[in-house]
Formats: structure tokens, C-alpha cells, sequence
């Protein structure tokens, strides 16, 4: 493994951490403080709105102003949410317009880890960066990887950490721990790879402007290919958002889980994840090319979404959860690949920032939506979410009808 890769590895399974630590022990944060489910949603949604706002700004800067200060900045930015929630539990339960004290500052970490967690844009562009055509949708692959590796780990250890005599004081010293190995890592190791020849003159832009994600795209002007691909990654987002927001509710009905129990089952899952993403979807691209890839996964999304809700048997449970994984496992990589390639090498951070604009976009605004109906609809909700990547297939292939394949080659 090429040394100048760990940098982005460390980040990017950090970034997981920091989202997947939580999902085994939040459902219950929430719960032990009084609070209805659709806060939970409302914790996610917190995070990823802010995020919308950090990661293009965050990958406008870095084009700017180079990559390893703003990764600096925004990594010291997550050691700090994670201090803010660690005071937050050992805050007496004073209500404020009927919401416990604690969870409001909860609430305040969340949002100030998302805007700092906006880094994921700048550490895509980073490999875009250092990495050849021929690397990129392996690299990405194995990014995915690494995310699948934090899918693993960070529920693992929030269940294991959240069972002990510490608490759920536990998990956030353990996320506090991984921050501060990837803000060394980073400071000693990750070499500039966006020389100052390459950067061009920061734009200062509206909280507004950046809202308007048509508007950014239509800035950006990038090709044909690169919109198809925004549009197919909306609908995917939307399914993901959905997803994130219900899972823990449904696996927790479902199967009366507790918190050691949930984060085993996340634990399980996020070893599909990562080997899906670092072997099969390699294999996937190589016989398939990148966009077809994405298709197969698109096609497995429908397919997981529907099946995951036909059984209340563990084992089958598994085996169509694994369905859906390996669709999820497959677009992935994939869309960081399409989009790096056909990006303008000088606008790489910039069209990542949009691109991770579309997915906090969809997690701003859908988790606590789809807490809210999953509280209304139960299981049933999941039919409505298996249509998302069914349309995403959908628009895939009219893309590909109109564009030409050759044009995703």
C-alpha cells in the first residue's frame, strides 16, 4: 500500500467512525432522555445538513488554498464536536422548551462535526489528485473499503465502549481517540498535492448560493456525463438517507436488539461492506467498466430493499440484507470514480463538493422525514424506498441511451 494513500484512508474511515460509533447507541441516547424517535432522525439530519453546507465550501477552499490545510482545520474541527458531546453527557437533564439540556448540545456537536466533516470532498479530491486514470476506480474501490472497515469497527466498538462502566461516555473517548490519530497523521504524513500552479482564486459564496445546488452545477458546467451521474446519485442519496434514518428503528422492532446486539448486527454487516467494496467491486469494474457496475448495484438496491422486509427469520434476514450490501457496495466506489474521471482536473475539489453536497442534501433533509413516516408506515415504508434506486436504474440506462456508452468509457 502506497504510503501516500494512508492519509485519505485514515480520513475517510474516521469520517465512517464518526457517523457509525453513534448508530448502535443514539437510538437509546434519545430514548433515555425522554425524547419521541423522530429526534434521532432529527440528530442525523443535524449532521448531514450541516455537512451540505461544509463540503463544498470546504472543497472550494481547497482548491484555493491546498489540500492539507483545510484537511488540518476541518479534522481539528471533529476533535472538537467530539469534546462538546463528551460535556453534553455530564450535563444535568435541564429541559429548555421541553428538550432536555444535554441533547441540545448533543445537537450542537452534530452539527458543528457535519460542517467540519465536510472533508470528505477534499479528501476525494486529494486522490483525484495522485492517482492516474487507470488507479482511480480501484483507489475508490478500496475507500470503500476502508468505509466498509469503519462500518465494522465504529459499531462494534459504540456497542462495546456504550456497554461498559463508562457508558456512552465510552464510545465518544473512543471516537475522541481515532481523531487525534488521524489529525497526526494528516500533520505528519499527507503531502501537498495541490500545487499552487494548479489552484485557482477562491470565490466567496452565500450560504444561498450554496444551498442552490442547480445553480452551483450550472456554474460548474461540467459534462453531460457528470450531470447524469448528479441525478442518479440524488436518487441513490434519497435511498440512503432513508435507509440510515430507519435501519436501527427497524432492526430493533424487528428483532427486539439491544445495544451490544444492534452494534454486533452493524458489526456483521460492515464486513460485507468492506469486503464487497475492496474485492467484488473490483472484480465488478474490471469485467463490467465503471457505469455498468453502477447499474448491477442500482438493480441489487431494488432488489435488497424489497427483500429485507419479507422475513422476520435472522439467518434469511442476513442472506437478503447481503443482496442489498453488495448493491450498495457497487455504487459506492463507482460514482467517486465516474465523477473523478470526468471532472476538470482543476475544478476536482469543487465538483466533489458538489457531489457530497447531493448526498448531505438528502441526508439534511430525509432521516428525520423517514423516522417520522417509519413511526406512521412501520415496515411498509420500505416499498416507497425500494423505488429510489429502482427510478436512479431507471434514469441510469436513459443516460446511457441518450449520452452514447462510450461517453462514460
Amino acid at each position: 500500500m502506497a504510503k501516500k494513500f494512508i492519509p485519505a484512508y485514515l480520513l475517510t474511515f474516521v469520517n465512517v467512525l464518526g457517523f457509525s460509533i453513534l448508530m448502535p447507541i443514539l437510538p437509546f441516547v434519545v430514548d433515555t432522555y425522554g425524547a419521541p424517535k423522530w429526534v434521532f432522525g432529527l440528530l442525523l439530519t443535524l449532521y448531514s445538513a450541516f455537512q451540505f453546507i461544509g463540503a463544498p465550501m470546504l472543497g472550494g477552499m481547497s482548491d484555493s488554498m491546498g489540500r492539507k490545510r483545510i484537511l488540518l482545520i476541518s479534522q481539528g474541527g471533529t476533535l472538537l464536536s467530539w469534546i462538546i458531546f463528551a460535556v453534553a453527557l455530564s450535563l444535568p437533564e435541564f429541559p429548555i422548551f421541553g428538550v432536555a439540556l444535554p441533547l441540545i448540545i448533543i445537537a450542537i456537536s452534530r452539527a458543528f462535526d457535519g460542517i467540519t466533516g465536510g472533508n470528505v470532498s477534499v479528501t476525494n479530491a486529494y486522490i483525484s489528485d495522485i492517482t492516474t486514470r487507470e488507479e482511480k476506480s480501484y483507489i475508490f474501490g478500496y475507500l470503500g473499503g476502508i468505509a466498509g472497515i469503519g462500518m465494522i469497527i465504529g459499531p462494534g466498538l459504540g456497542g462495546l465502549a456504550g456497554s461498559t462502566s463508562l457508558g456512552y461516555l465510552g464510545t465518544i473517548l473512543v471516537a475522541m481517540a481515532v481523531s487525534v490519530v488521524a489529525l497526526l497523521t494528516i500533520f505528519l504524513w499527507l503531502k501537498e498535492s495541490h500545487p499552487p500552479e494548479n489552484r485557482v482564486p477562491r470565490e466567496r459564496m452565500s450560504v444561498l448560493k450554496l444551498l442552490n445546488i442547480p445553480g452551483r452545477v450550472k456554474k460548474a458546467n461540467p459534462s453531460e456525463v457528470i450531470k447524469s451521474i448528479f441525478a442518479i446519485k440524488m436518487l441513490f442519496s434519497s435511498m440512503m438517507a432513508f435507509y440510515i434514518g430507519t435501519i436501527s428503528l427497524f432492526l430493533i422492532d424487528l428483532f427486539e436488539f439491544n445495544t451490544q446486539e444492534l452494534g454486533i448486527f452493524l458489526f456483521v454487516v460492515g464486513v460485507f461492506l468492506s469486503f464487497n467494496q475492496a474485492v467484488l467491486s473490483k472484480i465488478f469494474v474490471k469485467r463490467f467498466g465503471e457505469f455498468r457496475t453502477l447499474l448491477i448495484g442500482l438493480s441489487f438496491c431494488t432488489v435488497g430493499v424489497l427483500a429485507i422486509t419479507m422475513t422476520s427469520n435472522l439467518y434469511l434476514f442476513i442472506a437478503f440484507y447481503y443482496i442489498m450490501n453488495l448493491g450498495l457496495s457497487l455504487c459506492f466506489p463507482t460514482f467517486n470514480a465516474l465523477i473523478s474521471m470526468h471532472a476538470n482536473p482543476k475544478k476536482q475539489g469543487e465538483i466533489m463538493g458538489i457531489s457530497e453536497a447531493i448526498n448531505s442534501f438528502a441526508m439534511a433533509l430525509f432521516p428525520v422525514v423517514s423516522a417520522f413516516l417509519y413511526d406512521l408506515f412501520g415496515f411498509g415504508l420500505y416499498f416507497f424506498i425500494s423505488a429510489l434506486p429502482a427510478t436512479g436504474l431507471l434514469l441510469a440506462i436513459l443516460s446511457l441511451r441518450k449520452v452514447g456508452a462510450k461517453a462514460f468509457d
